[in-house]
């Protein structure tokens, strides 16, 4: 009994917890949601295909009255595996620009530094569904694939978007919240200074001096891809070359006046003149 009034006795006193526990339950139980629908449309469609193509294969045995020919049967059969796959292969490329949008931009790596943190549960398991994916898509909507392959490749895509709108929420969700005050500061001069390096009206001298110490900022904090910094370094070089375009365009309107050649050696040092001799006295 004196257990059970302590156990009440803590809820009392700290009856606020169970705010964030609710905030937290109810963020878990939509992704469950999400993911439980999204199930549920793939197995239909898998089902839907498989009924197409047991059909398909009666028909052309001769097991039911076919209302085609075995032939048109078995085209549409193939019409509908490349159906199926043209679609899958959209829902995949969509998710992967979506993935890579984060990836190459350092902008938002820098804002949402979770989606390009393998060591974040959400994103490794985003990650591995890629790589299944990846790994199960055929090379066409041409290619010769069994049920069995489309029916796999279409629940690793199928796993592959849920993966990725859970790891997105809660990349967006955490920001910068795993990192310490002084790494958040870093972040904050890292985002400042980005937007100097891309800024057209600042000087080419200031805009490289950013870059690099936007790359100084980042060191040990966020691990930026290759391709990524190779995305940067092209805008900071298209700024750079497009304002000395648009400074040299009134230079070239105006009509050039000679430059008046000058004697080096006057320019230097001025030249003296000789002093008059006395004339001698009468």
């Amino acid at each position: 009994m004196d257990s059970l009034q302590q156990i009440f006795g803590w809820f009392g006193d700290h009856w606020w917890i169970i705010f964030p526990l609710m905030g937290v339950g109810g963020a878990m139980a939509g992704r469950w949601q999400a993911l439980s629908r999204q199930r549920h449309k793939q197995k239909l469609e898998t089902l839907r295909l498989k009924s197409e193509i047991k059909a398909a294969q009666l028909a052309a045995r001769g097991q039911i009255a076919p209302p085609v020919s075995p032939r048109q049967a078995a085209r549409q059969q193939e019409n509908s595996a490349k159906e199926l796959l043209g679609r899958l292969f959209a829902e995949h490329d969509a998710i992967t620009a979506r993935w890579l949008d984060y990836e190459l931009d350092v902008a938002k790596m820098i804002a949402f530094p979770a989606m390009s943190d393998g060591r974040q549960p959400l994103t490794a398991a985003f990650l591995r569904a890629k790589k299944t994916a990846d790994a199960l898509r055929p090379t066409s909507a041409d290619a010769s694939v069994t049920e069995q392959q489309v029916s796999e490749y279409l629940d690793a895509v199928g796993a592959y978007a849920v993966a990725f709108e859970i790891a997105e929420k809660d990349a967006r969700r955490l920001r910068d919240s795993t990192f310490t005050d002084d790494e958040r500061k870093r972040l904050e001069r890292a985002q400042h200074l980005l937007k100097v390096a891309v800024d057209q009206s600042a000087t080419p001298a200031e805009r490289q001096t950013a870059y690099r110490r936007v790359r100084e900022e980042l060191d040990g904090l966020i691990d930026l891809s290759d391709a990524a910094v190779e995305n940067l370094e092209k805008k900071v070089a298209l700024q750079l070359e497009s304002r000395p375009a648009a400074a040299s365009a009134p230079a070239e309107q105006a009509e050039p006046q000679p430059i008046p050649m000058r004697d080096p050696l006057a320019s230097a040092e001025p030249q003296r003149q000789a002093a008059p001799l006395p004339h001698p006295e009468s």
